[in-house]
């Protein structure tokens, strides 16, 4: 348990864009507290919730110095400062009372590891994500995956471009009925499972911690996998990119798929052996793959995924929304809320497995 904190000497910096009336919102929380924000200071954003801003800003010398002494008068962080590892490598060792940061990513967990940082340094503070801020655009994304491969999105798009009028009619698949297994029961997991039971859908899934979930017909650990796709229409994963979860579709995987299954990935691209993927889609184990993750980012242009007939890339943009940063502040600021009465901050970064 965190010790309560008393307003009049909690400072927070907004080290990310971030428009004024959300940091309206973040002051609101309560008047006491100090909240810096310098615009000025921080990269124009070049679409909404651009977290990172206009990559040609640059700040001047008397401008960067000032932005540094900014971040370093707070407990609290809104966003990695210039919202890249480096820069939480650098706050870490310059702001000796930084207490908590709060990042902008769901899975911020890479970034925290790429920091560089060791153990000890990263348990003098507390590193929280927007996960969850993310789950309905990630849902939604998934759906739209599972509908285009069970309605044969990609076929008829051939056709078309070709104006090809086919004789024979093909029949598309029944939403309603089938079976869906998702890969990781989160937040982002069960809004996927909500909406794939608002169409009917049975849904099954893989959890850490395994229990029964209300609605859902089979839940298992990773282990049980192969079990649950041996009668799997579709197939979503959104888990995180871990030591544990590296390469968990391998070929053993997409072989005790039935044939025709369509998958989607939400989560982290290293989670997909790509070759195995490609042979799985190349021998009708797969029959459609929709793709918002790889496992090198951006998409090597010599990857057969950008022009497979049957692979839709998204090129890791699902998860936003022009809502986006109201959404992160009021997740913010409902956290700030716990900070100030000394309560267990949710969805924080493990320090040891980044996850």
């Amino acid at each position: 348990m965190m010790n309560t904190m008393t307003t009049d000497e909690l400072t927070i910096a907004i080290a990310v864009p971030l428009e004024a009336e959300f940091v309206g919102l973040i002051r609101a929380v309560d008047p006491a507290i100090t909240v810096l924000y310098d615009p000025d200071l921080l990269p124009p954003e070049r679409f909404p919730a651009d977290h990172a801003g206009d990559p040609d800003f640059e700040r001047t010398p008397e401008q960067e110095e000032r932005y540094w002494a900014m971040l370093n008068r707070a407990q609290v962080l809104y966003g990695f400062p210039n919202e890249s590892p480096a820069g939480l490598a650098r706050i870490a060792g310059s702001n000796p009372h930084l207490q908590w940061i709060h990042a902008m990513a769901a899975g911020a967990g890479g970034a925290v590891k790429a920091s560089g940082l060791d153990t000890e340094t990263l348990q003098k503070f507390r590193v929280t994500t927007s996960a969850g801020v993310h789950a309905l655009p990630l849902a939604e994304f998934s759906t739209f995956g599972i509908l285009n491969g069970f309605k044969r999105s990609a076929e008829m798009a051939q056709d078309q471009a070709a104006k090809f009028w086919p004789e024979l009619r093909t029949p598309t698949k029944l939403v309603n009925g089938s079976k869906l297994v998702i890969t990781g029961l989160g937040e982002i997991g069960m809004e996927t499972a909500r909406i794939a039971r608002a169409l009917g859908m049975r849904v099954s899934g893989t959890k850490r911690n395994v229990e029964e979930i209300d609605g859902l017909e089979n839940v298992t650990g990773n282990d049980g996998l192969p079990g649950l796709l041996a009668d799997a229409d579709a197939v979503v994963n959104t888990l995180p990119g871990t030591p544990y979860t590296e390469k968990l579709f391998n070929r053993d995987i997409f072989s005790a798929m039935q044939r025709g299954t369509v998958f989607v990935n939400v989560g982290r691209g290293t989670v997909v052996d790509e070759e195995a993927l490609l042979e799985a889609l190349d021998n009708g184990q797969v029959s459609y793959a929709c793709l918002d993750v790889f496992a090198v980012e951006p998409l090597p242009q010599d990857s057969p995924l950008w022009s497979h007939p049957r692979v839709l890339v998204s090129p890791h943009t699902s998860a936003l929304s022009s809502a986006e940063n109201r959404l992160i502040a009021e997740r913010f600021c409902s956290n700030l809320r716990t900070f100030l009465a000394g309560g267990e901050l949710p969805h924080l970064v493990d320090p040891v497995h980044f996850y």
